[in-house]
């Protein structure tokens, strides 16, 4: 037999090996448990980061709605008084009131009304509903408009809807 080689037969655990053996058990045990623990909170910690952003995203146009709650409240009052008055002057003044509020908080809301009439026709901020012959606006140029365009922080939300001009000799339709 070789000097280098272990002998077959294991002497028995001796008690401080013994007390090492259980010492280790109960680092792994407590190594185990520690682990179980983190998977637990981690697992806590991503439902609690879903739940709020899914908040965020289900109360995202709280702001704006407070806001708009006054309007609401003058347009009731608007038709109230046109129920009872009758005086359409002061109906239609009212709803002007009304519209200038509530441009204001949209604008607020990064809401942006334009015009597009006289300008060239970009499809990226028009939609052609039609065109019309016109000897005094040059081709494709917006001659009126139907809707106004707007911008979101200066992304086009909604193109206006325009009529551009077609040359006299061009089939306008």
């Amino acid at each position: 037999m070789d000097d280098r080689t272990p002998p077959d037969t294991a002497e028995p655990a001796t008690p401080p090996a013994q007390a090492e053996i259980d010492d280790l058990r109960r680092q792994l045990q407590d190594n185990q448990d520690r682990l179980l623990r983190a998977l637990a909170e981690t697992e806590n910690v991503r439902r609690r980061i879903e739940r709020t952003a899914d908040d965020r995203v289900k109360y995202a146009n709280e702001g704006l709605l407070r806001d708009l709650l006054p309007v609401l409240d003058n347009f009731d009052r608007a038709l109230s008084a046109a129920r009872t008055d009758g005086g359409a002057a002061t109906v239609v003044e009212g709803v002007e009131l009304i519209q200038r509020e509530l441009l204001r908080v949209l604008e607020r809301a990064g809401l942006t009304r334009y015009s597009a009439v006289g300008q060239p026709f970009d499809p990226a901020r028009h939609e052609a509903i039609a065109r019309v012959v016109s000897g005094e606006a040059p081709p494709d140029t917006v001659v009126s408009e139907t809707g106004p365009g707007y911008l979101l922080h200066g992304r086009v939300l909604r193109p206006a809807l325009v009529a551009v001009a077609a040359a006299p000799g061009e089939d306008a339709a």
